[in-house]
């Protein structure tokens, strides 16, 4: 558990590219990462693509605070990599798990 002070919004974002849908992926990941990391409040942003599986995706993220994610969560190009995503990936979306910093 956190001790409340620390105020950070952390989590980490999983998702399989359907076959063939790989390189597209990576592609529209890059794209949003450059945005993201410009974002005010974002802390970190790092996405990665399993080394044995090209097809599984991985994102860390970090955020300031609960405002600088709700602003991150509401930015309209997210909202269109989402849309783009659905279509690319197994499930239609990523799975996410939100943490706690120790």
């Amino acid at each position: 558990m956190t001790d409340g002070t620390d105020q950070r919004r952390i989590l980490y974002a999983e998702f399989t590219a359907t076959p063939g849908k790989e390189a597209e992926v990576a592609e529209l990941v890059r794209g949003l990462s450059a945005l993201v990391r410009q974002e005010p409040g974002n802390l970190v942003f790092a996405a990665s693509q399993k080394r044995n599986n090209s097809a599984e995706f991985f994102v860390y993220e970090e955020y300031q605070d609960a405002e600088a994610f709700a602003a991150h969560a509401s930015a309209e190009y997210g909202a269109r990599f989402n849309a783009k995503l659905a279509d690319l990936v197994v499930g239609g979306g990523s799975e996410l798990t939100f943490l706690a910093a120790l």
